[in-house]
């Protein structure tokens, strides 16, 4: 996530549909910022919402690792009981 902390900024320019412009001018003017605000806003919750969806990846994979994992001495334990009955 972007530090909250004073820091230089960078300048962009970049080329936005005007139906976007009209939408980010509503909310510049409903939240007393600036186009920048507004836009630096989205990208910073767009940049949340990656990292999020990338940690809940993570988490997904390693629990399906661990759960394959943790299957293989459970098999191994019943191939061996079975052996016993033989």
């Amino acid at each position: 996530m972007v530090s909250q902390t004073k820091r230089s900024k960078d300048s962009i320019s970049i080329t936005v549909d005007p139906d976007l412009i009209a939408i980010v001018d509503e909310i510049r003017k409903e939240t007393n910022t600036t186009r920048s605000g507004v836009i630096s806003k989205c990208l910073e919750e767009l940049a949340r919402k990656r990292k999020e969806e990338l940690m809940i990846k993570y988490y997904e994979t390693m629990a399906k690792e661990h759960r394959n994992s943790s299957q293989k001495p459970i098999k191994v334990l019943q191939d061996i009981a079975s052996s016993w009955g033989d």
